[in-house]
């Protein structure tokens, strides 16, 4: 119950931080998060030049996440599948940690629906202002 239940609260831990950070710069930030998602499994190698291949395809959803929520969505979906390869093939993202892909592959939809709904800050939905650009 554990395995699921905490990755999901990571998620929604993320959101909720993430929310702390103002507009266009929550985007952005997560654009960013969203193309080292794409290169977390690169040093394994368990997948040889695959793994070359999905880094150069997240990159560029990652560079489109620069202006678009749905692009970071596709990220995240994207490393869901990813997670899930590597849980399978039995190379985790953390070597030391064997379920730590299945947690990601839990981790990650949580943060993509986020994305979807346009990364909205949670924070205004329980009545508190959004952060403001300072500057």
């Amino acid at each position: 119950m554990i395995e699921i239940l905490a990755p999901i609260v990571i998620g929604l831990v993320y959101v909720a931080l993430n929310s702390l950070i103002a507009e266009p710069h929550r985007r952005k930030f997560n654009a960013l998060m969203v193309g080292g998602a794409g290169a977390a499994y690169l040093s394994g190698g368990a997948l040889g030049p695959w793994e070359l291949l999905f880094c150069a395809v997240s990159t560029y959803v990652a560079f489109r996440g620069l202006d678009s929520w749905t692009f970071i969505g596709i990220g995240w979906l994207l490393h869901t599948g990813w997670d899930i390869v590597h849980h399978l093939k039995g190379q985790p993202i953390l070597p030391f940690a064997h379920g730590s892909s299945f947690g990601c592959a839990i981790c990650d939809p949580v943060i993509a629906l986020w994305a979807f709904t346009g990364g909205r800050s949670v924070w205004t939905r329980i009545g508190r202002a959004e952060p403001r650009v300072s500057g």
